[in-house]
């Protein structure tokens, strides 16, 4: 297949592109191919995958089907919270690579900081493959400041990146605020906050005012507060209205109304998760 030259693409943030492809639930296998490599055709270059959304296989094979390298693929997959001993890490991110028929990752994150997770033996693990050249950047997710110190603390390697839920109903000024100081970039899962964005008037209005979505204007608030929003989608429609976000500039007002919703409207908060 030819590939059709995307009309933009996204900005980078530490080489990592400010928008990306996101696959949780995604787990048709066929279906989720497909996804990937519409969503590559279309400009997308950062990809984000998980051991336990049971697809980088289907994520691997869509990459491989797309006519883009795989060097110019930012690529991003979670390690389980039954895999995070030492040990486990090892093994089972090697059998990510295979899943994912690569031999790197561009990004390895501990998926949450819960079950066998122990920050030096977790994390002592990341530095290994960091150092051995199998992953080129160490990130974690669903961590808050507490976790972020003392991840800091265990390894000499940087923590690249945090991913957190994040979206105009759930901002997270603190993390931010934590994450910009300790130069950690944050990327945000659930940006579109489960579909309730679409019912926020805000955001509605916002839209309507640019003809754009709920989902453009969200995504936009996102990259303007320098965050990376890993939005999912299956159908092309969606895939590309989320890229058109990137044609999308909200005004300083816009930004401060969609500021002033001020709600904490968490969507993912398993058992596990840390104490909010």
């Amino acid at each position: 297949m030819t590939q059709r030259e995307p009309s933009r693409s996204a900005p980078e943030r530490s080489g990592m592109p400010a928008l990306g492809f996101g696959t949780w639930q995604n787990d048709d296998p066929k279906q989720c191919t497909e996804s990937v490599r519409t969503a590559l055709e279309t400009g997308y270059r950062h990809i984000d995958t998980a051991q336990a959304y049971g697809n980088e296989a289907a994520v691997g094979e869509g990459i491989a089907s797309a006519s883009v390298d795989r060097e110019d693929v930012f690529l991003a997959t979670k390690v389980w919270i039954d895999q995070l001993s030492h040990d486990d890490v090892l093994e089972s991110t090697e059998a990510s690579l295979d899943r994912l028929g690569t031999d790197y990752l561009d990004l390895l994150y501990v998926h949450w900081p819960a079950d066998a997770y122990d920050p030096e033996g977790t994390l002592s693990a990341f530095e290994t493959l960091y150092e051995d050249g199998r992953i080129e950047n160490i990130g974690v997710s669903n961590f808050e400041p507490s976790h972020l110190e003392t991840a800091q603390e265990v390894i000499d390697a940087p923590i690249f990146a945090n991913q957190v839920e994040m979206h105009p109903l759930l901002p997270q000024r603190e993390l931010r605020e934590y994450c910009e100081d300790a130069d950690i970039e944050l990327v945000a899962y659930s940006p579109l906050a489960r579909g309730d964005v679409f019912e926020v008037d805000v955001l509605t209005d916002i839209a309507d005012d640019h003809g754009v979505s709920a989902a453009q204007v969200s995504l936009a608030w996102l990259r303007q507060k320098d965050v990376t929003a890993i939005p999912k989608a299956t159908g092309a429609d969606h895939v590309r209205d989320n890229w058109e976000s990137l044609d999308l500039t909200l005004s300083d007002a816009e930004v401060g109304r969609i500021d002033d919703i001020d709600r904490t409207d968490r969507k993912v908060d398993p058992g596990f998760a840390p104490d909010w």
